[in-house]
């Protein structure tokens, strides 16, 4: 439940930051995308909450999400926002389960802690297989300037994924390189079943709960999952419509590249409306406008895709007297 959800919605807080800083919005939609990437902060910290009640009573749940696919990982990861890509190294071979999932979980926490600490750093995840290991290893660049604080996190994740490693017979390093930061993880192919961390303690015998306390903790733990279930439904229903609101509204504001080369100073009014897509843009760019009796500008946008590099640019139409006096473009 932590390893899938807490990725998860860290890459939810990830696109709401995006979103905060998508041109067009409106200010009360700002403050919507700020709340979404705050509740899924908080969804966060409550989530580690539910683990420390459930984590000692598992009942033989399953812990791992059904696909371990480290491919899938970075492509989801990279849709959300964050710039990152896969390199691979030698021949592929199916990889037992034990190793399959110990480096499905070191990429799946290291792209968690990029989005939550390096929001905007490019990470790079590579996974080389050779006969007798695979080497799994993701790498950050230093971050760009912090848009938003850091999400909240227990600080186990590292300490939890050295444990997972050496469970599967495997080694496991992390710190800063250059002026990013680097996790690896080294497994061999065909991990020792007798594996074990030298700092986990022995089972102990007859160490079971009462059952009242049991049921106790069932309770506690269904009704503290409940409190981490309904933020995070609500958090993706309205990052969706948020999402699909500002899209759907760029839409409508962007004139075709092709009129706009067209349109020509000192053009009547009406002609140039036979062009103009249905709205303005929601917002006024930071732009120069020429002064004077009866001048009025209109912007319009220049594309409604969000990860071009023309995104948020604007054009600029002014007009006098029934006369287009002006047209410019103003980058985002």
């Amino acid at each position: 439940m932590h390893d899938a959800l807490g990725h998860d919605l860290s890459l939810v807080a990830l696109s709401a930051g995006a979103l905060k800083l998508a041109p067009g919005l409106a200010d009360e939609h700002r403050a919507a995308a700020e709340d979404v990437r705050a509740r899924a902060a908080g969804a966060v910290e409550r989530l580690g909450q539910v683990i420390g009640i459930l984590r000692e009573d598992a009942d033989g749940a399953p812990t791992e999400p059904a696909d371990f696919a480290v491919a899938r990982l970075v492509e989801d990861a990279a849709a959300s926002g964050l710039p990152a890509v896969l390199r691979t190294e030698g021949e592929e071979y199916e990889m037992p389960p034990a190793v399959e999932r110990a480096a499905h979980r070191v990429v799946q926490e290291a792209l968690t802690n990029v989005a939550k600490h390096a929001p905007g750093a490019a990470v790079t995840v590579r996974l080389s297989r050779t006969a007798g290991e695979v080497v799994v290893s993701v790498e950050n660049t230093a971050p760009p300037a912090p848009v938003a604080p850091p999400l909240p996190g227990g600080g186990l994740g590292l300490i939890g994924l050295d444990e997972r490693v050496r469970l599967a017979g495997g080694s496991f390093d992390c710190g800063p390189r250059g002026n990013g930061f680097a996790v690896t993880a080294r497994l061999p192919r065909t991990p020792s079943a007798a594996a074990r961390p030298p700092s986990s303690p022995p089972s102990a015998p007859g160490g079971t709960l009462p059952p009242e306390h049991r049921r106790a903790r069932r309770r506690a733990g269904r009704a503290l999952a409940a409190a981490v279930a309904v933020p995070l439904l609500a958090t993706a229903v309205l990052t969706g419509a948020l999402t699909a609101w500002g899209s759907l509204t760029l839409s409508h504001t962007v004139l075709d590249p092709d009129d706009y080369a067209a349109l020509r100073v000192g053009q009547n009014r009406a002609e140039v409306a036979r062009v103009l897509p249905d709205r303005q843009l929601p917002y006024r760019p930071r732009a120069y406008e020429p002064k004077g009796p009866g001048i009025e500008c209109e912007y319009y946008a220049v594309t409604a895709a969000r990860f071009v590099s023309s995104s948020g640019d604007a054009y600029q139409l002014c007009f006098q007297g029934g006369r287009l006096i002006g047209r410019t473009v103003f980058g985002g």
